[in-house]
């Protein structure tokens, strides 16, 4: 199914999965200066949270993604203080993981501080994040 608005994402027919994913490739496509992006972002986070605690081993993974793509886009609006906690779950979450989603979450985290001037912390996650890409000997 093509699709070409938020409201194709929640269809009845559509799974939760489906959903956040429509949502998420729907707000990446909204212009920058609209908050339309943002807010089905935020609905696709908040749609990842219910499945993953139903079913956590499942869905996790797929939180982890909404709420780095949703910090991904608050940065790029110059909304870095509202991009913080979510860039801070999204490691959390992806820690136990290891691997690509935790690199590219540190890495997200490393741009939201360096936006926010706290430069020491990004210079920390963008060094955790070199290492978590370096497999291990």
């Amino acid at each position: 199914m093509a699709r070409n608005g938020s409201d194709d994402a929640t269809r009845r027919s559509t799974t939760g999965v489906e959903q956040v994913e429509g949502l998420l490739a729907y707000a990446q496509t909204q212009p920058r200066w609209g908050q339309g992006a943002v807010r089905n972002a935020m609905k696709a986070v908040s749609l990842s949270r219910e499945l993953a605690a139903r079913d956590p081993a499942e869905h996790t993974q797929l939180l982890v993604r909404s709420l780095r793509t949703t910090a991904r886009l608050l940065l790029r609006r110059r909304r870095a203080e509202e991009a913080l906690p979510l860039a801070l779950e999204a490691v959390a979450l992806a820690r136990p993981a290891r691997g690509a989603p935790l690199v590219t979450c540190l890495s997200t985290l490393a741009e939201v501080y360096e936006a926010l001037q706290r430069f020491g912390d990004a210079a920390e996650a963008a060094t955790e994040a070199a290492k978590a890409a370096d497999p291990p000997d």
